[in-house]
């Protein structure tokens, strides 16, 4: 009896923190639009993105969970205003011409007409203005990320995240003039839903950066405010 109740105090204490050492996630995130919240100056664009991640417990005790984090993206969308321009000459001579081009600013629909006399000679045209949009696919990586979980005894935990990576895609982005080849960082915060020890649900949001860092001819940048859905898993 006297074993029995020596083995029963020697009993080891359950695992208090919800917290993983090695964690695998899938994750999707979505921005409808940009602005220069920060550096970037290139307007109304879309960011679409599915991914996985590593993270790797660094450090753990009551107040933080400190976490490696590295993200991989095999698809990343980046999604650019177009104007598509339309000029329907009427004089000297009849014709029609039109062009396209991506531009930093929001696109305005818009249209009028054009009539001048030079030489005795009369040039004279309408115009029309209309926008669509122009999707790029491309691939990206976050190889350096850190992650800060709070309160890890808790089911529910804030959290911040960032990390520092590349993007390349098929086409250059924002405009013509800039680079297929990307650099890109983001800072974010949220909260980690622990359904179980092992598995979890995180909703953040994050400061998103785009930008060629001057490696071609023009770097005009895109800020977006990324919102991610990830499922966590692992031990």
């Amino acid at each position: 009896m006297t074993g029995a109740a020596t083995a029963w105090s020697q009993a080891p204490a359950a695992n208090p923190f919800y917290a993983r050492t090695n964690t695998f996630s899938i994750f999707g995130a979505y921005s409808g639009d940009s602005s220069h919240i920060l550096l970037g100056d290139a307007e109304n664009r879309k960011l679409l993105e599915f991914g996985v991640a590593y993270g790797r417990k660094l450090l753990l005790n009551r107040v933080v969970n400190w976490q490696y984090n590295g993200e991989l993206l095999p698809v990343a969308l980046e999604s650019d205003p177009v104007v598509v321009n339309t000029v329907n000459w009427t004089s000297p001579t009849v014709f029609t011409e039109s062009g396209t081009g991506a531009l930093t600013t929001p696109c305005v629909p818009s249209s009028g007409s054009f009539s001048n006399t030079l030489s005795g000679i009369t040039y004279s045209y309408t115009y029309t203005f209309t926008c669509t949009r122009q999707w790029t696919i491309g691939e990206g990586m976050s190889p350096v990320g850190f992650q800060w979980n709070f309160l890890p005894r808790r089911k529910l935990q804030p959290f911040i995240i960032g990390h520092g990576g590349s993007m390349y895609s098929t086409r250059p982005i924002p405009i013509q003039e800039a680079g297929s080849f990307n650099f890109t960082f983001d800072l974010g915060a949220g909260f980690e839903l622990y359904r179980s020890k092992t598995h979890s649900v995180r909703a953040e949001y994050r400061y998103h950066h785009i930008s060629n860092h001057n490696t071609a001819n023009q770097n005009p940048g895109i800020d977006n405010g990324l919102f991610q859905v990830t499922y966590s898993f692992g031990r």
